[in-house]
């Protein structure tokens, strides 16, 4: 079954009544700027201090929100899209698909490099300088835009080797399962996604019991290193939702058919909208240096606007 078949298909699917599709994308936009203006004074703050622009760990943390920024935009867009447009461009369609695909597979790597550097940081301090450094660190974010770069594009190339260039002309509900639909790449999809979960999570389950124990071991505060591990294990589930929600839905799908958009909104929401909420509360607000920035950087804002305001009432 080709593409402009399975498109076809796409467009007989149940769709939500007018109220029922305003309200979840009302929720949807509020979630999003309220995330995006979070992350947006994450990032504001962290280029208007130069003090963490030479830290490895601060400048892994922006990363992540940035890509994180993009990402939530691609995946609204796309909700957006599917409800007022349902089909669009196929070759627009590549474009979103793969950008979406870019940073969502970023982040888990990303938390894997944090995860490597708060180890060196606790466990090996004397060396830290000399490993993590601010060249190094650009060469790691580097290098995870290129590990994400091998895991999409040759899909993309598969699909001009074996589509017919008209189909870049037509149109199609925009997701990765109705573009990358092929067999072939549903299972090449699978393996990569088990060794990127392999290896994340190996990663960050090694580096974080390490710290641990040498908190312990250095009388440092164990509850805190606890904590952060606790608290990393649960940003790290809510990323890897995305390899175990499609089986899910898959499964629920089967057994509730009427219920499939309500499915497939809870299904989003867990994995493309809850995992960004929660990046900048563990690695940003919790962190004290970064946050006392933050707040000083908020009073002055405040400040500024009260003198502002008093301003123009004289």
């Amino acid at each position: 079954m080709n593409l402009s078949t399975y498109s076809n298909i796409t467009q007989t699917k149940i769709r939500d009544s007018h109220m029922i599709a305003v309200t979840k994308n009302v929720i949807v936009v509020a979630l999003y700027f309220s995330i995006n203006y979070i992350n947006g004074t994450l990032v504001h703050t962290f280029f208007k201090h130069e003090i963490f622009n030479e830290n490895p760990r601060y400048i892994l943390f922006i990363h992540m929100v940035i890509n994180d920024m993009i990402q939530l935009t691609i995946a609204v867009l796309l909700n957006l899209i599917s409800y007022i447009f349902y089909t669009i461009n196929v070759s627009v369609c590549c474009i979103l698909v793969i950008t979406a695909v870019f940073t969502t597979l970023n982040t888990p790597l990303n938390l894997a490099g944090m995860a490597v550097e708060r180890y060196i940081a606790v466990c090996n301090p004397l060396r830290h300088t000399q490993i993590c450094t601010v060249r190094r660190t650009y060469i790691l974010i580097g290098l995870i835009w290129v590990l994400g770069a091998i895991t999409i594009f040759p899909d993309l190339f598969f699909l001009l080797a074996t589509e017919p260039l008209s189909l870049f002309h037509s149109t199609i509900y925009c997701s990765r399962d109705t573009v990358f639909q092929h067999p072939y790449l549903v299972e090449k999809r699978k393996f990569l996604y088990l060794v990127y979960l392999s290896f994340v999570w190996f990663t960050l389950v090694y580096t974080y019991f390490r710290i641990m124990f040498t908190a312990k071991a250095t009388g440092a505060d164990a509850r805190k290193a606890r904590d952060t591990i606790l608290l990393h294990g649960l940003q790290l589930l809510l990323c890897m939702l995305m390899y175990i929600v499609p089986l899910v839905e898959s499964t629920l799908i089967s057994l509730f058919p009427m219920l499939l958009n309500d499915i497939r909104f809870t299904g989003y929401i867990f994995v493309q909208i809850l995992p960004r909420f929660i990046s900048p509360i563990v690695y940003g607000l919790r962190d004290q240096m970064f946050c006392a920035y933050l707040k000083k950087h908020l009073l002055c804002d405040k400040l500024n606007e009260k003198n502002k305001r008093t301003t123009q009432s004289s």
